[in-house]
């Protein structure tokens, strides 16, 4: 029996794998809201300069603490982005899959311990930079894996079911950090342990653990599937054009069309203040706006990558553009929170809708021992807009508020024209048959 597309007999290795894609993302999403708190602290100690007036030709510009908090964000999405490529190719050239992910999340764990004992802030920066070339490791090879356990009629199911526990973890990350910052200092005295944390140093123990809980699950539950043989060409370049030369690479297209979904989706969290000033709200209101969108995600993810396992990858992937665009705009002239939490909901619902049947058309393309090189074209697309959503969003609200939403659509405008001349279902792949369980 099977409730909206929902297969019951799921791979116990990829459920080990999205399981320890939460718990990482948990850790991860912590340090979102911890660190610009540890930063803007007392307790790191900041340049010089921060303060101080530059002139930018004949504009005057501050060097102000959120800077430096934006660098140090937005670093980890550059560094983790723009080396997928570089190590999704390795990792196919190897056929090493399990290593590289036990590199990565090694080097995640020693960037949250290093918190803990480097206190200045180009510390926090390296730190960072650390986490964001584990982050490298990890994701392009987990969904590689992902790609190579799944047949062409459960891939879909199983991306959705990957990125539902992904965003479990990243959206509990948030809701939980904030507490255990709050709640410290912690006193270890009950347990014979004569020392005091503080409520930051609790946080980043926590992303430790997450980090170490993965690496335990991946080292004893995972191992190197056979087809991840290192068959993957040497070049590492990105192939642009189709092979026939008369169009665009569809991987390609879907990455570029990933960059402005996940623009679109960033640009909210740095217009909080903004936001909560113009529909007259708190923080609690802005927190389930925020994460309306993931609470439809993890809704959604699964039922609808399921469904483009048996209807095809590509009707979902336009209609979820086509949901986008108006969903995106709209937040941009609201003025009501209620509404709001209804427009993020559906702008979920479309990255939903986008997003796992990218992962499954794109595996469905991946040739063999291609699966990491291929899908980080997605991934790395993913982590670009992200950070580029979040930098420019501060950028463009300066020319009114509705501004980043305007663009955002725009762009997303072009996403869906990508998607719909460049991207066709893959002729190769033969879909089930829908039977009346489904």
């Amino acid at each position: 029996m099977m409730v909206l597309g929902i297969e019951s007999n799921i791979d116990s290795r990829i459920l080990a794998l999205a399981i320890a894609r939460m718990v990482d993302a948990l850790a991860n999403s912590f340090l979102v809201v911890v660190l610009p708190l540890y930063i803007g602290s007392q307790l790191v100690s900041l340049p010089a300069f921060v303060g101080t007036t530059v002139q930018l030709g004949s504009i005057p510009f501050t060097l102000t603490p959120e800077l430096l908090i934006g660098v140090v964000l937005s670093l980890f999405g550059f560094l983790n982005s723009l080396g997928q490529p570089f190590t999704g190719s390795l990792s196919d050239q190897t056929g090493k899959r399990k290593l590289f992910l036990l590199i990565g999340l090694s080097l995640v764990a020693i960037g949250s311990a290093g918190y803990i004992f480097f206190t200045d802030y180009l510390s926090v920066v390296l730190m960072r930079a650390l986490q964001g070339i584990g982050a490298a490791f990890t994701i392009p090879v987990t969904v590689a894996l992902v790609n190579e356990l799944s047949a062409a009629d459960n891939r879909g199911g199983n991306f959705g079911l990957f990125n539902t526990f992904r965003l479990l973890g990243f959206g509990m990350g948030p809701l939980v950090a904030g507490g255990v910052v709050a709640a410290g200092p912690y006193s270890l005295l009950g347990l014979g342990i004569p020392l005091e944390i503080s409520g930051f140093d609790a946080a980043f123990i926590v992303a430790v653990g997450g980090a170490l809980v993965s690496f335990v699950l991946i080292a004893i539950l995972i191992t190197d599937p056979e087809q991840a043989d290192g068959q993957a060409a040497e070049d590492i370049s990105i192939r642009v054009r189709s092979v026939d030369g008369t169009g665009l690479d569809p991987v390609f297209a879907l990455g570029v069309a990933t960059i402005v979904m996940a623009l679109g989706l960033a640009i909210y969290a740095p217009l909080a203040n903004s936001i909560n000033a113009r529909l007259d709200q708190g923080t609690f209101l802005f927190s389930l706006q925020f994460g309306a969108t993931v609470f439809a995600n993890v809704l959604f993810q699964l039922p609808i990558g399921r469904l483009s396992d048996i209807y095809g990858r590509r009707p979902f992937l336009i209609w979820g553009f086509v949901l986008l665009l108006p969903s995106t705009l709209v937040q941009g002239f609201l003025t009501s929170s209620l509404l709001m939490i209804v427009a993020r909901f559906i702008q979920g619902i479309a990255v939903a809708a986008v997003f796992a049947p990218s992962l499954a058309l794109a595996g469905d393309l991946a040739g063999e021992g291609e699966s990491g090189s291929t899908l980080s074209l997605l991934t790395m697309g993913f982590g670009l807009g992200i950070a580029f959503g979040t930098l420019f969003s501060g950028i463009l609200v300066g020319f009114g508020f509705a501004t980043p939403f305007v663009v955002a659509t725009v762009l997303s405008a072009g996403g869906l024209i990508l998607v719909y001349t460049q991207v066709g279902e893959p002729t190769n792949i033969e879909q089930p048959t829908p039977t009346p369980g489904d």
